[in-house]
């Protein structure tokens, strides 16, 4: 149990201690931590060499919880995730030998680039919180937050993940390439050694469950929550989609907008934490038909033309 400082001024340090490993990415940054708060799964998604993996095991290490990393390849079986049963010949029986996914938080790298049927053994655990293994329902560890990296799908040896799959992911980020300068400073910072070898705990797991309560307690209006019901059919009604947002992902969204606010000082949501956060609560549960997706239409760009059009309650 970490003592002497309050739950809210860690989260400052923990930010702080994020930004000496990701430089020049503070927005990135702000929104992790806000996924954390809000019980949200995270998807991390980016070419290779930015520092996606880096900022997961440093959020990681940040939490004085039970961390499991898991390099997804095409020969990871979903076994290798869940767990088995192991034959005791002593014994003469079987015993449950937990996998990876019985942690506080996963780290899923390079989630895309195992085969569809290993991927979906996050399903259930994603969104329940439980894994069935071998016809027995095992409850994980609370919290439990999975944290995932991947490559874009134009890259080899990827594969899409399932709408099933992108659609317990409570926000996609990306990092993007630094700025010059901040690149020559990544440079220098990493001349003795790499800063994620000085990120030490700053949250325990009792104190994330604390700070997670708080944050629901934030009052959200019901002409707001109305608004976020609109932007869903909107998305469900647009001509350039085959599916638009699932009731999972307004609810997802809600808890986020709750956590920006909480995270802001206020005990309210406004309509500006919606429109900050929808680009990146919604636009990768969308599916576009095939006559946009091969014009080059972007789903950030429909999400926030949805803000744009869709009028806020008064």
């Amino acid at each position: 149990m970490l003592t002497g400082v309050g739950d809210r001024e860690r989260l400052a340090e923990l930010k702080a201690q994020l930004g000496k490993v990701i430089l020049g990415k503070p927005q990135v940054i702000d929104r992790l931590v806000m996924a954390l708060v809000s019980g949200s799964h995270v998807l991390i998604e980016d070419v290779p060499g930015v520092g996606k993996t880096t900022l997961a095991k440093a959020l990681a290490r940040s939490i004085a919880g039970d961390f499991k990393r898991v390099q997804f390849t095409p020969d990871l079986l979903p076994t290798d995730i869940l767990g088995s049963s192991v034959y005791n010949p002593k014994e003469g029986s079987f015993s449950f030998k937990p996998g990876p996914i019985f942690a506080n938080v996963l780290l899923a790298d390079e989630i895309n680039r195992a085969s569809p049927r290993t991927q979906s053994a996050l399903l259930e655990a994603m969104s329940e919180r439980q894994a069935s293994i071998e016809g027995v329902t095992h409850p994980l560890p609370s919290p439990f937050l999975v944290i995932a990296t991947q490559n874009p799908i134009e890259f080899h040896g990827t594969y899409p993940l399932p709408e099933a799959q992108l659609d317990r992911f409570g926000m996609r980020l990306s990092l993007g390439y630094p700025e010059p300068e901040r690149e020559v400073d990544v440079l220098f910072s990493q001349f003795h050694h790499h800063p994620i070898d000085d990120v030490t705990p700053v949250l325990d797991a009792a104190a994330v469950l604390r700070l997670r309560a708080e944050s629901r307690a934030t009052r959200v209006d019901r002409r707001l929550a109305r608004y976020l019901i609109d932007l869903a059919d909107a998305s469900r009604k647009h001509p350039s989609l085959r599916m638009g947002c699932s009731t999972r992902g307004m609810l997802s969204l809600f808890h986020i907008v709750q956590a920006r606010a909480y995270l802001d000082g206020r005990d309210f949501v406004i309509p500006e934490d919606v429109k900050a956060e929808a680009p990146h609560a919604l636009a990768h549960r969308l599916a576009l038909d095939t006559k946009a997706k091969y014009s080059g239409v972007r789903k950030e760009d429909i999400v926030r033309e949805m803000l744009d059009s869709v009028p806020v309650g008064v």
